[in-house]
C-alpha cells in the first residue's frame, strides 16, 4: 500500500463515502440515501459536528436568485465562476423549503428573518437567514456537552443528527481518511482511512465526496498561503487540510486559499488550552447605516508602535477583522500590529465580557467572567495604574501613547473617527484610570479556501476538468474568494452538500470486490 495503488479488492465497499460529519457532509450523506445510494460516512474527530457546531446556526437565504447573483458576483471579485454562484444564488432560494423538509424528523422550529447582505451592493436586500429555534425537548448542553458556541449552530446540527440516525447511515468516528485511490481512468476508486491503529481500505462504486472541511487547525499550510503570521484557530483543530492534500493528490486546482474567515482575540495563558479567544462579537453593520445606539465598543487597538491601525469594528468584523494584521515593515523586518494591544479603561471594563470563547472539542472547557476580572488574575488582561504604568507594561512610548489616547477622546468629543471610520455610535471614550489592556492577535474561525469544484460541486484539476467521482462540499474550496457573507458557508454546506450528494449517486456503477 505505500504506493497508494488501488487495490484488487477493498476491505469495505459501499455506494458513496462521504469524509467530514459537519454540515455538509451531513446533508451529502443524506441525499446520497435519499437519491438510493448506499452511503457511509468517515469522521476524523470522535464526534460528529466539525466545526460546524459551533457556527452561529443562520443560514443565508435569497428571495430572488437573480438579485443574491448580482450581490454574489460583486462580493467575490471574479475569483469565482458565474455558474458556481448562479448555483449557490438558486440553492438559497429554496434553502427554506430544505431546512423545513429535514426539520420534521423531530419537530423542530423554523423561523425566516430578513437581513441584508453585509454591503450595500446592487441585490443585498433580497437576503435573509432562516433559524432552527426549538426542538421540543433538546437540551444542547445535554446532547453536546463539549461545544462551546452558539446554541443556534446545536440546534441547526441536531436537526441533520436525526435525519442521519432516521436513515440508519453508519458514521465511523475517529476514523480520518488519508488518501485518495485512483481507478483506471484517473477518477477515484475509493479511499485508505484509518480506524483506530488499522489501516483500512474502502471502496466507492459510485464516488467520493470530501467534506472534511478547511485547515484552519493546521499552521503549517497557513503560512505557506497567509502572510500574516501566526494565526491562531478559534474553535475546532480537527480540520487540518486533510481534503485538500488528497484533493491535490488527484490533480485538483486551488482557489481562495489567502481567504479565511477572522478576527483577532487573545491567547489563554495555559498551554493546554488550545484555541485563541475572539472579542465578543458586536452586531454587524451596514456602511451608510448607523448602530443601534446601545452598541459599544470600549476599546482600541493599538500597533506595536502605539498607534491606532485599524477601525476596530468594520462592518462585518469576523470576516474582514485579521486583515490589518498583514502589514509587514520590510525596513525591521517585522509585522507593524502582531501583536497588537487592546486598550479600555475601568469603565469598559464594566459593559460585558471583553472575550467569547467558542470550541468543539473534548476536555474543553473556558467561560469568560462577566466582569473582565477571572481575566486579569490569569494575565489574559493586564491593569495599569496610570498612563505611565501603561506605557512601560506594554512596551511604547509615553508620548506617543498618550497622543494616541488623545486623540481617540476627541474624536469621541466629536462623534466622528476621521481616521477609520468607525460609527460614531461605537464609540466610547477611554479615560478613566487604571486601565485595562490585552496583547491581540489574529483569529482564524475557519478558512475558505481548497479544491475548485463547479457546479454540480465536481472537482476540477489543473486543466480544467473534473476529477471523475470527486465531489466538494463546504469548506473545503468555498465559492467565497474576495468578501465572506455572513451564513454563507452554512448556506454552502446544505445547497453544495445537496448536489455533491444527489449528483455522486447518479455516477454510473461500478464492480468494486472486497
Amino acid at each position: 500500500m505505500k504506493n497508494f495503488t488501488t487495490p484488487e479488492s477493498f476491505d469495505h465497499i459501499c455506494d458513496v463515502i462521504v469524509v467530514g460529519c459537519g454540515y455538509a457532509g451531513a446533508v451529502a450523506a443524506i441525499e446520497a440515501h435519499d437519491a438510493g445510494a448506499d452511503v457511509l460516512i468517515l469522521e476524523k474527530a470522535p464526534d460528529i459536528g466539525g466545526i460546524s457546531i459551533c457556527s452561529a446556526g443562520g443560514l443565508r437565504i435569497a428571495f430572488d436568485a437573480n438579485e443574491a447573483l448580482t450581490y454574489l458576483a460583486e462580493t467575490n471579485a471574479g475569483t469565482t465562476d458565474h455558474s458556481v454562484l448562479h448555483s449557490l444564488a438558486v440553492g438559497m432560494t429554496t434553502l427554506e423549503e430544505q431546512v423545513r423538509n429535514l426539520a420534521a424528523v423531530n419537530g423542530a422550529k423554523v423561523s425566516v428573518r430578513p437581513s441584508n447582505g453585509n454591503y450595500p451592493f446592487d441585490g443585498h436586500k433580497t437576503f435573509g437567514f432562516a433559524y432552527i429555534d426549538d426542538i421540543p425537548g433538546f437540551d444542547h448542553t445535554v446532547s453536546y456537552p463539549h461545544v462551546r458556541g452558539s446554541p443556534a449552530g446545536a440546534l441547526l446540527f441536531k436537526v441533520l443528527e436525526d435525519n442521519l440516525r432516521k436513515r440508519n447511515i453508519p458514521i465511523h468516528l475517529s476514523s480520518p481518511a488519508t488518501r485518495l485511490l485512483k481507478d483506471d481512468q484517473g477518477g477515484v476508486a475509493g479511499l485508505i482511512f484509518q480506524n483506530r491503529d488499522t489501516i483500512k481500505t474502502l471502496g466507492a462504486r459510485l464516488g467520493v465526496v470530501l467534506a472534511c472541511g478547511g485547515f484552519e487547525g493546521d499552521p503549517s499550510m497557513q503560512r505557506q498561503f497567509w502572510q500574516e503570521k501566526p494565526v491562531f484557530p478559534a474553535a475546532y483543530r480537527a480540520n487540518t487540510g486533510d481534503g485538500i492534500r488528497m484533493a491535490q493528490h488527484m490533480g485538483a486546482a486551488l482557489w481562495h486559499m489567502w481567504h479565511y474567515h477572522g478576527s483577532y482575540g487573545f491567547q489563554h495563558p495555559d498551554p493546554a488550552y488550545p484555541f485563541a479567544i475572539r472579542t465578543k462579537r458586536l452586531p454587524d453593520w451596514q456602511p451608510g447605516e448607523d448602530l443601534r445606539e446601545e452598541v459599544y465598543m470600549p476599546w482600541i487597538l493599538l500597533n506595536r508602535s502605539g498607534r491606532r491601525f485599524m477601525n476596530e469594528y468594520e462592518p462585518y468584523l469576523q470576516d474582514t477583522g485579521a486583515r490589518p494584521f498583514s502589514r509587514f515593515l520590510p525596513e525591521s523586518q517585522e509585522y507593524s500590529a502582531l501583536p497588537c494591544w487592546l486598550i479600555s479603561d475601568t469603565e469598559g471594563g464594566k459593559l460585558y465580557p471583553f472575550g467569547r470563547p467558542t470550541s468543539h472539542e473534548r476536555g474543553i472547557d473556558y467561560e469568560w467572567s462577566p466582569d473582565n476580572e477571572k481575566e486579569i488574575e490569569l494575565g489574559i488582561l493586564g491593569r495599569a495604574d496610570d498612563l505611565p504604568d501603561l506605557a512601560n507594561k506594554i512596551g511604547v512610548p509615553k508620548a506617543i501613547l498618550s497622543e494616541s489616547l488623545q486623540n481617540w477622546n476627541n474624536s469621541c468629543n466629536t462623534g466622528s473617527d476621521k481616521d477609520f471610520g468607525r460609527p460614531p455610535t461605537s464609540m466610547m471614550p477611554i479615560r478613566t484610570p487604571p486601565y485595562i489592556y490585552g496583547k491581540i492577535w489574529p483569529i482564524v474561525s475557519n478558512t475558505q479556501g481548497g479544491p475548485v469544484h463547479d457546479a454540480e460541486q465536481r472537482i476540477i484539476d489543473v486543466y480544467g476538468e473534473p476529477i471523475p467521482r470527486l465531489y466538494a462540499a463546504g469548506e473545503m474550496g468555498s465559492a467565497f474568494g474576495h468578501l465572506y457573507m455572513s451564513g454563507g458557508n452554512l448556506a454552502e454546506c446544505f445547497i453544495g452538500g445537496r448536489t455533491a450528494g444527489r449528483t455522486a449517486a447518479k455516477e454510473t456503477s461500478r464492480d468494486v470486490r472486497t
